[in-house]
């Protein structure tokens, strides 16, 4: 079956600066907190210009996606549109489990005229290659234009080639979109973000940590706030869970949806929420493991970025987002805790019993 190329290039303007755009085009290992759709992104290579990259992102299979769908902000007839249903649906986009693709990029960096060039590679099935450029502009000293052209081959003879034009067209449409909302919200960006860790020693095999870890699905019955799990590993190492804990303030349930990529030679789980609560907007996170002679640190890493919106309903009026950082980082920072020092009790317990 012959093959060609269908390319495809839009714009959309952002409302802020060029340089703040470039940025965070530029970043692509903060992307999962700021694109709805980014599981992780693990820089392989770099030397300052040229990076190669692993990233792993959701297709969502409920039709946010489908360029038909009326109600997909990133279908051609709503190109323009707010894009808020795109990032605020189930708190990530509308993208609440599906499947999960990955691929190899190489990128260039062009910080002079703020352009990213990259080429992309799938890696479950190589030879299929999608290449394109980001490029920022100028509007103003608060806006600019974003676009992005995208090249991607499509089999000619195929049934739906009709219907694979029309996802490459809402796929750029829908990228633009997720990258316009975050950018959008840069001038919050120092309250709405906050990074932090929590560090557990542990004098314990590194491999009965990570499999505590790792068996998400017997929490419910190991961590005291983890009421419910749900998991489903379809593909070695990738888990959909769904949780019901009740970590929060107040010891009410809240319910969240996760995946969860999982490294065991690395001693790695990387995660990105894709149901989260009211208070955040998006949150990833990674349990890595660092052993030594006589046992293994865990660090429990995370990612949050804040919805502003939503502070004043939960934690009242008046509250601000100072406060909210300190709620959020609170809870999450007890809520890792616990899970670290019962996977201190189990590693350390075991060995004890086998001495």
């Amino acid at each position: 079956m012959s093959s060609r190329v269908h390319a495809c290039e839009h714009t959309v303007g952002v409302a802020a600066p060029a340089g703040v755009v470039y940025g965070m085009l530029a970043d692509a290992a903060r992307w999962p907190v700021f694109l709805p759709s980014v599981v992780h992104v693990e820089r392989l290579d770099f030397d300052g210009v040229q990076e190669r990259l692993r990233m792993w992102e959701l297709a969502d299979e409920t039709g946010a996606d489908n360029p038909d769908n009326p109600d997909n902000p990133g279908s051609p007839g709503n190109a323009d549109a707010d894009a808020d249903a795109d990032a605020d649906a189930g708190g990530v986009g509308g993208v609440l489990g599906g499947r999960v693709g990955s691929w190899y990029a190489r990128r260039v960096l062009h910080p002079d005229v703020r352009a990213v060039v990259f080429e992309q590679e799938d890696a479950v099935w190589p030879g299929s290659v999608t290449s394109g450029v980001w490029s920022v502009r100028p509007a103003g000293e608060t806006e600019c234009v974003l676009g992005l052209r995208q090249e991607r081959g499509l089999a000619v003879a195929a049934a739906d080639g009709a219907g694979a034009r029309r996802e490459a067209e809402a796929d750029v449409h829908r990228r633009l979109a997720q990258v316009r909302r975050a950018a959008g919200r840069w001038e919050q960006w120092d309250e709405l973000l906050l990074s932090f860790e929590d560090r557990v020693r542990i004098e314990g095999p590194a491999e009965l940590v990570y499999d505590f870890l790792y068996r998400i699905g017997d929490w419910p019955g190991r961590v005291p706030h983890v009421e419910r799990t749900g998991v489903c590993e379809d593909v070695p190492g990738i888990q959909v869970v769904s949780l019901d804990t009740c970590a929060a303030p107040g010891g009410r349930t809240v319910s969240t949806r996760a995946v969860r990529l999982c490294f065991p030679h690395a001693g790695r789980i990387v995660y990105k929420e894709t149901l989260t609560p009211e208070l955040v907007a998006a949150h990833s996170g990674e349990w890595s493991l660092l052993p030594d002679a006589s046992g293994v640190t865990v660090v429990a890493a995370h990612q949050v970025m804040l919805r502003q919106e939503a502070v004043a309903p939960v934690l009242g009026a008046g509250t601000g987002l100072l406060e909210a950082r300190d709620h959020v980082r609170a809870w999450l920072s007890r809520a890792s805790t616990e899970t670290l020092g019962l996977a201190k009790w189990h590693a350390e317990s075991t060995v004890r019993r086998l001495r």
